[in-house]
């Protein structure tokens, strides 16, 4: 079976930077990619494991707090490094990435590949707008989800080719 891109953007757009992974969707979104699944999401593990099949490629966008951070950094990890990484950084959701994660593998709901792309953010109170570090970085943050939209397309293309072959062998 093929699976799809989805990409799907975590936040609430009314606590300030806590808004950058919608934001990235809506930009997304003036020029979809192709078979991809744009969306976004409050963060809550059972609406998100909703969002995905077992054969699909997940990008998750997200804004975490770090300590110590430095607002404005970009990362980029896999679900296992995520899931980690929750222990030591909180999410700005009730329950963060790494429980949904660890949902999803209990559930034998984890997708074939899960990569989360992040913002760490500094301005979380009410509003709207984002500090003059998030909003620096969200074009950057924009271009490497693009990115690693059409890197997991690529994968998932030769995946594909590669059940096909051995079906028909």
């Amino acid at each position: 079976m093929t699976g799809r891109v989805v990409v799907i953007g975590v936040g609430n757009r009314f606590r300030r930077d806590d808004g950058a992974g919608p934001a990235v969707i809506e930009a997304l979104r003036a020029d979809p990619p192709k078979d991809t699944l744009l969306t976004d999401s409050d963060g809550e593990p059972g609406r998100m494991l909703g969002l995905w099949r077992p054969h699909d490629a997940v990008v998750v966008v997200e804004v975490v707090h770090a300590h110590p951070g430095k607002p404005g950094r970009l990362h980029t990890l896999t679900a296992e490094r995520a899931a980690r990484c929750a222990a030591r950084s909180a999410s700005t959701h009730a329950l963060g990435l790494g429980e949904t994660f660890a949902l999803a593998a209990a559930l034998d709901r984890m997708p074939r590949e899960l990569t989360v792309h992040a913002v760490e953010g500094e301005d979380f109170g009410l509003g709207r707008g984002f500090s003059t570090a998030v909003a620096d970085a969200l074009p950057e943050l924009i271009r490497h989800v693009a990115k690693a939209i059409d890197q997991a397309h690529d994968r998932l293309r030769c995946a594909s080719a590669l059940s096909d072959d051995r079906g028909s062998a």
